[in-house]
């Protein structure tokens, strides 16, 4: 264990040695993930075997059964040892015996549960995933009390040994993906994941260069919960806050919390707008642009739409100028302590903007359509999709700029063939609209009541397709 894990070097790995029936008995433990009182009480009922028991030859028998806890395992080789101790659990070795016994006292720091930052609701649970992934298995198993809700657990890195948990229902996720799910995590080689999820999620799509999100994350526990009954596979990293919903679509991204916490009425009244405004944040500016280089396309009624005043800039880089202001102040509201981030808010709006206006850097209209479309960013609820909406939006300024309405046609071709090309763990991205599907296209337009949604989506394949009970 000096070897291996540099027991005496390192502060934090703790041992100690005691006798027990004149015999030595080893213990292995890091300080800041074990529990201390729980590691003292063990010491004391081991060390009550010097005055209770005479039978050396049952040692081993003897200690597994004072072994105060829920879960006392044994192990055979070494690795075993070495990797449970740096996972925060006890060994204790026995001299001369060719098993070690290992306690599980895991106390990982952190946070309590608390309401996820972007994912807020006015009704519904406060409570949202943490870094430790005990707590997050816990808070998905509190809702779905299922006999039949699996987690299993796998390792990945070398070096990090990150725990990895794939949860699914048994008889409703479809088997051949619970499988891939779990080949494609096995298949990973890295020395560790130490940005958790979003490294995994890389390996598990390779998708390069593709800025469109394969997965949906989210820090909710009854989104997650809600999501396995419909036959998706999650899989939580440990020192994630956030879990990975597999497999998703282009849809899945734009689905929100609210939408279910409301009548079907108002679900659907927030959906349409929510629609609106994504749609917003991708094509007003490039349409706007296109209408300002090309009056003639506007009928009458609408010739107001378009700057008053060419400016001292062109339009196209005023657009690329104020869509740049706008990331700027969103980037250093991210590093911005919150009692600062109120007046770095007001200097942007009241000074710079104004100013840039008095100045003819930028013109009203400009500035109008960027904060629209800035607004729409920030309504879609998943922020790797509006990022890569912002992406797509400045592509197609670009090539509306360079060739007007051939250009602006020509970019949303290819944005919609792009993708309808993608696919998620072998899911058509645009599903239900490429390959088409009537009946979940209305679940996706429409916030359909509960009652009369009883089929599982198809796109997962569930083993089970009909939710609700059969009626006898």
């Amino acid at each position: 264990m000096k070897e291996l894990v540099g027991v005496g070097t390192s502060f934090d790995l703790g041992f100690r040695e005691i006798i027990i029936l004149k015999n030595k008995v080893q213990l292995y433990y890091l300080t800041g993930l074990c529990d201390t009182s729980v590691i003292l009480q063990i010491l004391k009922v081991i060390v009550e075997i010097n005055d209770n028991e005479r039978n050396k030859n049952k040692i081993p028998e003897i200690i597994e059964n004072r072994l105060i806890h829920q879960q006392v395992n044994r192990i055979k080789t070494m690795d075993e040892a070495v990797d449970q101790v740096l996972s925060g659990l006890i060994v204790v070795f026995i001299n001369g015996e060719r098993e070690a016994f290992v306690v599980d006292v895991r106390h990982y720091p952190g946070r309590q549960p608390e309401e996820p930052d972007t994912e807020h609701v006015v009704r519904g649970s406060r409570d949202g995933y943490t870094e430790n992934i005990i707590e997050n298995t816990a808070l998905t198993r509190r809702r779905i009390r299922d006999a039949r809700l699996r987690h299993e657990m796998l390792k990945i890195g070398e070096r990090s040994k990150t725990d990895v948990c794939v949860c699914y229902l048994q008889d409703v996720a479809d088997g051949g993906l619970v499988k891939l799910i779990k080949k494609k995590i096995q298949d990973v080689e890295i020395d560790g994941i130490t940005m958790t999820d979003k490294t995994l999620e890389e390996f598990m799509n390779k998708r390069k260069w593709n800025p469109y999100p394969m997965v949906r994350f989210t820090e909710r526990p009854d989104v997650a919960a809600h999501h396995i009954l419909e036959g998706h596979v999650l899989i939580i990293v440990d020192t994630s806050p956030s879990v990975m919903i597999l497999p998703t679509t282009f849809f899945h991204h734009v689905q929100h919390a609210e939408e279910y916490r409301q009548a079907p009425t108002i679900g659907t009244f927030i959906r349409w707008t929510r629609f609106l405004a994504i749609l917003a944040s991708i094509f007003l500016l490039p349409l706007w642009l296109l209408f300002a280089m090309e009056p003639t396309l506007l009928p009458k009624e609408l010739s107001f739409i378009g700057p008053n005043e060419e400016g001292n800039i062109p339009i196209f880089i005023q657009i690329i100028l104020g869509d740049l202001g706008v990331e700027f102040l969103r980037m250093a509201a991210i590093h911005t302590p919150t009692p600062l981030s109120t007046a770095m808010g007001l200097i942007a709006a009241v000074l710079i903007g104004q100013i840039a206006i008095d100045v003819g850097m930028l013109s009203p209209e400009v500035i109008l359509y960027v904060a629209i479309s800035a607004i729409g960013s920030y309504v879609t609820p998943s922020y790797e999709l509006s990022v890569a909406n912002k992406l797509i939006r400045l592509i197609l300024i670009l090539s509306t700029a360079a060739f007007g309405l051939y250009g602006f046609s020509i970019g949303f071709t290819l944005y919609i063939l792009f993708l309808a090309n993608l696919k998620s763990l072998r899911t058509p991205y645009l599903w239900p609209f490429l390959p088409f599907n009537g009946k979940a296209i209305i679940q996706i337009l429409c916030r359909i009541p509960v009652p009369y949604s009883n089929s599982r989506p198809s796109i997962v394949h569930p083993r089970n397709n009909y939710r609700q009970p059969i009626k006898k």
